[in-house]
């Protein structure tokens, strides 16, 4: 028998509704073709795909990243406002293809405003510089009578976009980025772009650039982050992409100990760096680029469609282990952004004449309607399994979140036993279940299960009420699946 266990007075921090964010590059057809189709009858009058549209509003997204990704350390913001007809077509070396500049800023404040989700910038700290990205700030927020405020205004945007959230750079750590910086490097261009960006808007958040190649000297670029531009870093940006090359079913389950280890070493980092240089204001982590992806890589002119991976159950089951994580970190990890929303590694998969959800889309919708506002620290113990480099790992992967307005419990499990129901017994230390318990569960035939436009349901959500008594309640989990517990609470 497992049991789990919640104190409803153990409380790990605030949950922050961002770590349901979601993040878009000029990529493939994640714009063109995807969420932006002129002509496509599809589209409503400013060609943005209605369906499109539709499955993200499902999503509550409450941030989306933009434009990139590799693709940002080559942009020009320039490029991409004013009239379609005078746009410039331009080689885009991050991907090996070209951009039209078709979508660019104010299309995707448009996008933003229409799914209800707040836009967030990285500027170019690759071949760009500081004064560029200065100006795409008072483009974008600027209120007085400039030049740049002023060409905004000609483009038909009277308002400011107020755009709060602003990254310096991508993956500024990595080789493979145009205009890749040492640590030192990119801590004094960081600073400098700080300056400049807040000097036109001092209200915006930033956004550090810290790892992506977990191979490099990760700490040394925290530390001297932190030593050059303290008082302009509100957050550190971490990315990662898991998969199973190995077709590995347990050790892929296993790929929760390297969240927590990574969000583990970021936390304490931060806090030996925050008492060492005396930094009082909070310094929060965002996982702004995570997801699964192995199977389909590379993009060329060629063949551009080439990072459309197609998911299965076992992939959906590690995106919510990807939230139980950052549920279980809540105390620091403020934003997490999937990469990416649409046809490229994304929930979302379109053709000329429709969609289909995939398998990963499931989890996602489920703990960003239900997850609450306060992360627990849940106690949970039984059936164990071992995998790859671990072992005696417990085979429920578990987080819960207190809705303190609602006066509701969430309790979110992942069975990662490829065969086993695990009966399990649920217990309140204080207060009770003041009514029926909504279980919704994502799962399908088998752990290599793919939602398709020929089969789109393979892989989808069941729900049931389900009776507790008092304080306590006896569960099966299904072997291969996501479960989301709801409970109303007295």
């Amino acid at each position: 028998m497992n049991h789990i266990k919640i104190d409803l007075d153990r409380r790990l921090g605030n949950i922050h509704p961002h770590i349901f964010g979601g993040f878009a590059e000029h990529l493939g057809r994640c714009f063109y073709g995807g969420i932006y189709e002129p002509g496509s009858p599809l589209a409503d009058d400013e060609g943005f795909r209605t369906d499109v549209l539709d499955a993200l509003r499902r999503l509550r997204m409450p941030i989306i990243r933009y434009p990139g990704g590799n693709f940002v350390s080559g942009y020009r913001w320039l490029d991409g406002v004013g009239p379609l007809e005078e746009r410039q077509t331009r080689i885009d070396m991050a991907w090996d293809t070209l951009e039209p500049n078709h979508f660019g800023t104010n299309e995707f404040i448009q996008f933003c405003r229409k799914v209800e989700t707040e836009p967030y910038f990285v500027v170019n700290c690759g071949d760009g510089d500081m004064r560029e990205a200065h100006d795409w700030v008072e483009y974008c927020n600027g209120t007085q009578d400039t030049a740049l405020v002023k060409l905004r205004k000609q483009h038909g945007f009277e308002a400011p976009h107020e755009v709060k959230y602003w990254g310096i750079g991508n993956e500024v750590d990595g080789t493979w980025q145009i205009g890749y910086k040492s640590p030192a490097e990119y801590a004094r261009a960081y600073k400098e772009f700080a300056k400049v960006m807040r000097w036109s808007d001092p209200s915006i958040k930033l956004i550090a650039s810290v790892t992506s190649n977990w191979s490099e000297p990760f700490v040394e670029r925290t530390q001297l982050l932190l030593e050059e531009a303290p008082d302009h870093v509100d957050y550190v940006s971490i990315h990662w992409y898991v998969g199973n090359r190995e077709d590995d079913f347990a050790r892929y389950m296993t790929v929760s100990e390297f969240f927590d280890e990574r969000i583990g070493v970021f936390e304490g980092l931060i806090k030996a760096m925050r008492l060492q240089q005396k930094i009082q204001k909070p310094i929060a982590i965002a996982v702004d680029e995570w997801n699964v992806w192995y199977r389909a890589r590379g993009a060329t002119a060629e063949e551009r469609n080439n990072l459309e991976e197609i998911y299965n159950l076992e992939d959906a089951l590690v995106v919510a282990m990807h939230f139980n994580a950052f549920i279980r970190h809540a105390q620091m990890v403020k934003m997490a952004n999937i990469a990416q929303i649409v046809n490229v590694i994304a929930p979302i998969f379109t053709n000329p004449d429709g969609l289909f959800l995939q398998t990963i889309f499931h989890p996602f919708e489920i703990y960003s309607r239900t997850c609450g506002n306060v992360a627990l620290d849940v106690f949970w113990k039984g059936d164990t399994f071992s995998g790859g480099d671990y072992s005696a790992l417990r085979t429920l992967d578990v987080s819960a979140t207190l809705d303190e307005q609602k006066k509701s419990l969430s309790l979110y499990v992942v069975n990662r036993s490829q065969t086993d129901a695990l009966e399990t017994t649920i217990a309140l230390d204080s207060g009770y279940f003041s009514g029926p318990v909504q279980a919704y569960v994502v799962n399908g035939p088998d752990i290599k299960s793919e939602n398709s436009f020929d089969n789109p349901n393979q892989v989808g959500v069941t729900d049931a009420a389900i009776t507790a008594e008092r304080s306590h309640l006896t569960y099966t989990f299904e072997p291969h699946s996501v479960t989301a517990l709801v409970c109303p609470l007295e």
